[in-house]
């Protein structure tokens, strides 16, 4: 066990329990006024002695867990969430032009039988405002994103925030426009987005492949030549600097196999999972988050932990396979030390939680063992 001394500030009780980013107010009120509960608390800090003694991408790091792209919205969230000992951090995935978030609400709870497996998916799912354990959400937001004017030096004061032991990885996408084609135009809006994560210093990159806006099929990174060609320019812009790709579950192995077999020369990582679509409804069988192409929307939290696993096992058993050399960062439903640890042991390098540290910032205290 690395040194560690922990100042927490101890759980309420769940019904009590105020998450960092409060989905009872929109996402511009959470991003101009959080990060709340524990994280807006300086006494929920970690110190550390010695020297950090794990590696992530070759970059020291106290411990291998993070937040994954997604709750931290800006340099506040990151910086509340490296003083409450989560090493690893990704801020919220940026544009290289301002983009709207989804109408409010963005996060309901979920109800989900168990684990949130296909056989699940034909039947709508019951999403109201009532948070209870085990806990899956909505994350419905659209990918918003400031200005560059904006979240470039905010970025880069999130870089510099980020202590001995800590990484900032900035995450991206690129913008396909209703004026152009998804040609040359939209593999360049990658580029120039990537350049200006790099201007803000931020040591790994994470290419957002995993949301529903800009690929066939939905989802970008089911679209693998597509993919490649975007992966490709991004790596001859960025250089040596690691690149993770962000992916979502894929139920079809050898689409999974021919994606790293085309992607993983220009890759240095892959994260797994973000969230998987399900059709959402009110108590009254009404479509639960408002406006046209909501009717479904990704979930997250505990009802994903299985295909976060599965995922992290195939991408571990395809690396030995096809005797790459790339980072697997496992996500999806974390909420335990436990289920931390059973990443680890899938084939994880690193793990990361959304919903999880949203609802307990003192997640990463309990994995070190001092919460």
């Amino acid at each position: 066990m690395r040194p560690l001394h922990g100042h927490p500030v101890r759980s309420l009780e769940w019904s009590a329990v105020k998450p960092i980013y409060d989905p009872a107010l929109t996402y511009e009120q959470n991003y101009a006024e959080g990060p709340f509960g524990a994280f807006a608390d300086p006494q929920v800090t970690v110190t550390h002695e010695g020297a950090p003694l794990q590696r992530f991408f070759g970059l020291p790091v106290w411990q291998t867990f993070g937040i994954p792209a997604g709750p931290l919205l800006n340099e506040r969230f990151t910086t509340a969430a490296f003083r409450a000992g989560f090493d690893i951090c990704v801020y919220k995935t940026v544009r290289s032009s301002a983009y709207p978030c989804n109408p409010f609400p963005n996060i309901l709870s979920v109800k989900v039988d168990g684990a949130l497996t296909p056989d699940k998916l034909s039947s709508p799912l019951l999403a109201d405002a009532h948070y209870d354990q085990p806990l899956s959400i909505s994350n419905s937001f659209g990918v918003p994103s400031q200005d560059p004017d904006i979240w470039q030096p905010d970025m880069a004061e999130a870089v510099r925030r980020a202590g001995d032991g800590q990484v900032l990885v900035g995450s991206f996408q690129g913008t396909r426009r209703e004026s152009t084609t998804v040609g040359d135009s939209y593999i360049q809006d990658h580029v120039r987005c990537a350049r200006m994560v790099v201007e803000t210093g931020a040591p790994v990159l994470e290419l957002n492949l995993s949301c529903p806006n800009e690929g066939t099929a939905q989802l970008l990174c089911f679209d693998t030549p597509r993919v490649r060609n975007i992966v490709a320019a991004v790596k001859e812009a960025v250089g040596n600097i690691p690149l993770v790709l962000k992916l979502a579950y894929f139920s079809d192995q050898q689409a999974l196999e021919n994606l790293i077999s085309q992607t993983s020369e220009f890759a240095d990582g892959y994260a797994a999972i973000n969230t998987i679509p399900a059709r959402l409804v009110d108590a009254q069988g009404n479509q639960a988050l408002p406006g046209e192409g909501r009717a479904v929307s990704g979930v997250c939290g505990a009802a994903v932990t299985w295909a976060g696993l599965d995922m992290t096992a195939r991408l571990a058993h395809i690396r030995d396979e096809l005797e790459r050399d790339f980072t697997i960062v496992g996500v999806g439903g974390v909420d335990s030390p436990q289920k931390y640890h059973a990443f680890r042991d899938a084939g994880a390098d690193a793990v990361m939680s959304a919903t999880g540290a949203m609802w307990n910032p003192l997640l990463a205290q309990e994995i070190a063992g001092i919460a």
